[in-house]
């Protein structure tokens, strides 16, 4: 699973999802987010435009 600190997600209608704080998933047959909350959001592969995923980099442990 990939994690995002923000995660944006254009639909091919040209509508807009935006998330926080989540881990996903990208596959030919969708998307799948997990927010922090617990809560799950699936959006099918023919949906789905583009993403766009941000993640603060963190210092590495010593």
């Amino acid at each position: 699973m990939l994690r995002a600190d923000e995660l944006t997600i254009v639909h091919h209608d040209d509508t807009v999802s935006h998330f926080t704080d989540v881990t996903y998933t990208l596959t030919r047959q969708g998307l799948r987010v997990f927010t922090a909350s617990g809560d799950e959001k699936a959006f099918p592969g023919h949906d789905v435009l583009t993403t766009h995923a941000r993640t603060s980099h963190q210092e590495l442990a010593a």
